[in-house]
């Protein structure tokens, strides 16, 4: 690491998460990217997403160009200290309801007595306006 790029904590980064003040971390090191808000093709709302996270799947997911790559560099201000990211956090799926074949059946009796009276009354309705002579 040379001596302008500093070890910086992930609490310190994440501070640096506005339009006006926008710090990412990929691959292990810190950017600035404040100055290329504007300039960003995906727009600033793309970079905003990446704040407060390590943002190196997000960036490496786009598909950059090498002169993407080579110009990130000019924004790069040091390099995360590794020990101070939170642990990813696994995915758990929300409980999912107990299937009751009870209740669906209930359900679908409750639905059925309500059509089955509609279907009959629809029915008598147009016989009678079929049949009727004029």
């Amino acid at each position: 690491m040379s001596a302008d790029h500093k070890l910086l904590s992930f609490e310190d980064v994440s501070k640096h998460n506005s339009s006006k003040d926008c710090w990412l971390i990929i691959s292990g090191k810190v950017y600035d990217v404040t100055p290329f808000m504007d300039d960003h093709p995906g727009g600033d709302e793309v970079l905003l997403s990446a704040t407060r996270k390590d943002a190196t799947n997000d960036f490496e997911d786009v598909g950059h160009s090498d002169s993407a790559r080579e110009e990130m560099e000019k924004y790069c201000i040091g390099e995360i200290d590794a020990t101070t990211i939170p642990a990813k956090r696994t995915y758990v799926p929300p409980q999912q309801a107990h299937y009751n074949p009870d209740k669906t059946s209930e359900f679908v009796i409750k639905i059925l007595q309500f059509l089955v009276p509609l279907l009959i009354l629809g029915l008598a309705f147009a016989v009678r306006h079929y049949t009727k002579k004029d």
